[in-house]
């Protein structure tokens, strides 16, 4: 008997996908939607699922026990909360304090986050376990290549993207001829992208860079792109975009594919990121 899934959503497209994905095939599932991330949009009453905010952590794991899952899987973007935001229940206070007063970027905190669930029991999973071609594939996929210029682009932000995520801040970077216009850091890839359309220079179009952090758990929040970010560079005037092949999730990637063929983008999957 296959294991009951727990999907703790955050916002975007993708737990909605690992949703279906279990409906589709027929392997039972629970939904835990983490208040006022956006998730909730997409629940309907026949989907089973309990609303809860994120520092209500004892509560997330009785519900999960109750409703018998064993395997977790973490899908979507979650927008970090302050403390004071977060109103922790005493399990979640619990857990920061274990954690003292150590500054963790986003890794370092779902690394702490996994463990804890793995020591109550449960198996944690990648998306890309669950879902089949979800990684982004090596090559380029769209009509437009990257010229000489966007190759020196993206050459150049793999080492700035490597330097970010080594010290667990973000995972992409825009650059422009040579000039990083900017890196991500807790506002998203989005925000990123919309503050470099603002700052880039005439001449050869910017570049979104994305790849995973060094030593990443490649369980957890991997660099995902899919057709709003597409949209969103096509709307910031940006050349294309380069992903780590096998080390970044493409949701929704016909969609993606087609958007930025419309509007002349290229999208690419990078090899040998290390």
């Amino acid at each position: 008997m296959t294991d009951r899934l727990g999907i703790i959503a955050g916002g975007g497209d993708l737990p909605r996908q690992v949703a279906e994905t279990c409906r589709r095939g027929g392997r039972s599932f629970f939904v835990i939607a983490l208040e006022g991330q956006g998730a909730d949009a997409w629940l309907t009453p026949d989907l089973p699922h309990a609303v809860l905010r994120m520092g209500a952590a004892g509560a997330i794991l009785e519900r999960l026990r109750t409703e018998g899952v064993t395997e977790i899987v973490l899908a979507g973007g979650v927008r970090r909360p302050s403390l004071s935001d977060l109103r922790p229940d005493w399990y979640a206070a619990r857990f920061f304090a274990r954690l003292g007063l150590k500054a963790l970027g986003d890794d370092g905190l779902l690394r702490a986050v996994s463990a804890l669930l793995e020591e109550e029991g449960f198996r944690v999973v990648g998306v890309q376990s669950l879902i089949a071609d979800l990684l982004m594939p090596f090559g380029v996929l769209t009509q437009r290549r990257p010229d000489e210029q966007a190759l020196a682009d993206i050459a150049h932000g793999l080492m700035v993207a490597h330097a970010l995520g080594a010290v667990d801040v973000g995972q992409a970077v825009v650059v422009q001829a040579g000039l990083v216009l900017g890196v991500e850091a807790i506002e998203g890839t989005d925000a990123l992208i919309a503050r470099c359309g603002l700052l880039k220079r005439d001449g050869a179009a910017p570049v979104l860079v994305k790849r995973a952090k060094p030593g990443q758990d490649r369980r957890l929040d991997l660099p995902t792109i899919g057709p709003d970010t597409v949209t969103a560079c096509v709307a910031a005037g940006f050349a294309g975009i380069a992903v780590e092949a096998g080390g970044a999730l493409l949701v929704g990637r016909a969609d993606a594919v087609r958007a930025a063929d419309a509007a002349g983008l290229f999208v690419t999957g990078l090899g040998g990121c290390g």
